[in-house]
């Protein structure tokens, strides 16, 4: 897994702040004065294949473009992709486990973004909006 955290950010520009010990991340953007940007993360050390999930989503963020895809759940399904194809070419195992975790996020930021008020749910979540919210 080394070797893969070791090229995933250096392939997106994207620098590690700290691990986290919980199975939870974030993906965020400084704005310097001088017009500089860093790309950071926060995620689990990848040992397994949620926590390289996890990792490979927050490196999504970056590389699909951090706050440019609207509704915000949009931005997470398309994070989500990022992870299970990099998973998938990089001959990574993408268990019950993953695919769980997905689902219930998914499914979260779809609840979220109702309870916001969205009007439309695009039509890739569909299968996540559950009506609990």
């Amino acid at each position: 897994y080394e070797e893969v955290v070791r090229f995933m950010l250096a392939k997106h520009g994207v620098r590690l702040r700290k691990w986290r010990k919980s199975m939870s991340g974030i993906a965020y953007l400084i704005q310097y004065r001088d017009g500089t940007q860093a790309r950071l993360i926060e995620s689990p050390r990848p040992k397994s294949p949620l926590s390289m999930a996890i990792f490979l989503h927050e490196i999504g963020h970056h590389a699909i473009g951090l706050g440019i895809y609207k509704p915000r759940c949009l931005e997470e399904y398309l994070a989500w992709k990022f992870s299970l194809e990099q998973m998938e070419a990089l001959g990574l195992p993408v268990t019950d486990k993953v695919h769980n975790r997905v689902k219930r996020s998914l499914e979260y930021a779809v609840a979220k973004a109702r309870r916001r008020g969205i009007k439309e749910i695009p039509t890739e979540l569909a299968a996540y909006d559950t009506g609990r919210y």
